[in-house]
């Protein structure tokens, strides 16, 4: 999101997709981390606009007023009025207007040059509620296309929604992050433990799957290793029964001989009375004769 995309590409988009209260925790926290960069110059985009579904507006002012800029950020109110009951241009049914809502704010922000902007939904859920999912899917992919758009993402309930839905979503986006708690159970409920899995498609074609434990404090989102670790898919540790099993193959190498010597049969010489020996005859005398070195014979297997 940071880095932005490249000339003629779509934007990076990231769906981040919860079943459990961690999604929005997840959401502050990348906004707040990608308004920083911001802040800092160290982003391709110079702008943010933020849709506001779910919180107020004040909700996100109190968010980032710790650092950003205030001129380099807007938020769409689609939270106090989202019928337009008060206002008609606000009406959230009306894809096509929020469209126009959204680039109208982000060209405000950084102007006509070639700088780009950057766009946070904080409910996808919320916007399926007045659309339709192919209406809502075709704005996501429009504001993706868009030239001076640097990078987008947004939050997904996932337990809402009908699973083609969901797959929708993640096919139009080159990043998934999933939030889920750890200990759920009937007795105990821990939510403030959970895992942080992500999923990118890289430009060659390639997906690599990321995985981090994450604590949710009241300061908000920490990860535990402070970085991203590979989720592999099988166990590098041995217990003991495996240990024992393993040493009790018979590998193809070792020959068993009960403590006697061992001869190996190299299919050029007889090994005593009864036993076969091949014998090689050449197609034609310009065929080179096969030496009778052994060249693996200082090999001690």
């Amino acid at each position: 999101l940071r880095d932005g995309g490249l000339e003629g590409e779509h934007a990076p988009a990231l769906t981040i997709k919860d079943s459990k209260p961690f999604g929005f925790d997840v959401f502050n926290y990348v906004l707040t981390q990608l308004s920083n960069y911001i802040l800092a110059g160290k982003s391709q985009s110079r702008g943010l606009v933020v849709v506001a579904y779910s919180r107020s507006p004040s909700f996100y002012v109190d968010l980032l007023k710790r650092g950003i800029d205030i001129a380099s950020i807007h938020i769409l109110d689609c939270y106090t009025d989202p019928l337009g009951w008060k206002n008609w241009l606000q009406d959230v049914r009306n894809l096509d207007k929020l469209y126009s809502l959204i680039i109208e704010q982000g060209k405000g922000l950084i102007g006509q040059g070639k700088d780009r902007f950057s766009i946070a939904i904080d409910s996808v859920s919320e916007m399926v509620r007045h659309a339709s999912i192919s209406s809502v899917a075709g704005i996501l992919s429009n504001l993706r296309s868009h030239d001076q758009v640097s990078s987008i993402f947004w939050l997904l309930h996932s337990d809402l929604h009908e699973i083609k839905f969901t797959s929708v979503l993640e096919y139009l986006s080159s990043m998934v992050a999933s939030v889920e708690p750890e200990n759920l159970s009937m007795l105990e409920q821990n939510f403030r433990k959970g895992k942080f899995h992500v999923r990118f498609k890289r430009r060659n074609g390639r997906i690599r799957v990321m995985c981090e434990e994450i604590l949710v404090e009241l300061a908000g989102i920490k990860f535990i290793n402070q970085r991203l670790l590979p989720k592999v898919q099988f166990n590098l540790q041995l217990s003991e029964e495996e240990r024992n099993e393993r040493a009790k193959v018979v590998l193809p190498f070792e020959h068993q001989g009960n403590g006697k010597p061992i001869q190996i049969y190299d299919g050029r010489r007889s090994l005593g009375e009864g036993k076969g020996q091949i014998i090689y005859f050449r197609d034609s005398d310009d065929e080179m004769p096969d030496s009778d070195e052994d060249p693996d014979d200082d090999l001690d297997i």
